[in-house]
């Protein structure tokens, strides 16, 4: 995807007064060929009562940042809405540090796109979250 699309998403994440707005801390990196790269740093308003990562924030990231990238796949450019998402704790990111958001598009059929998604600490590169999405798209 173009430098000028990428913009525009995180210009629409910053604007948006939709749920997304909990996402406009969110750095887009890198979105191309059904992938998508991004970052954030954890702030409070991203946090639990025990100072980290909500994991309801966490599937939201799956939701949203594998969207990004299968929106960039050859046949993913369409409208399209969540059938199933899974997602797996594994660890957590604490108040104040850097998250990287890896998603990827595995397969596009006519009417399903399955995506997978790793949310690791940029420190250290440890796997926090998996995700994976199943999407249904309304050709």
């Amino acid at each position: 995807m173009c430098k000028f699309e990428v913009k525009h998403l995180m210009s629409m994440l910053k604007d948006t007064k939709a749920f997304e707005q909990c996402l406009k801390t969110l750095n887009i990196v890198s979105m191309e060929h059904g992938k998508c790269i991004a970052e954030m740093k954890v702030l409070e308003e991203h946090t639990n009562p025990l100072g980290t990562l909500h994991g309801g924030l966490s599937a939201t990231l799956v939701d949203s940042v594998s969207s990004y990238g299968l929106f960039t796949h050859e046949k993913g450019a369409v409208k399209s809405v969540s059938v199933n998402i899974n997602v797996s704790y594994m660890g957590g990111a604490k108040l104040g540090e850097e998250i990287v958001i890896e998603s990827n598009t595995l397969r596009v059929g006519k009417t399903l796109a399955f995506c997978e998604v790793l949310i690791k600490n940029k420190a250290n590169g440890n796997v926090l979250v998996k995700g994976e999405h199943t999407k249904y798209l309304m050709r």
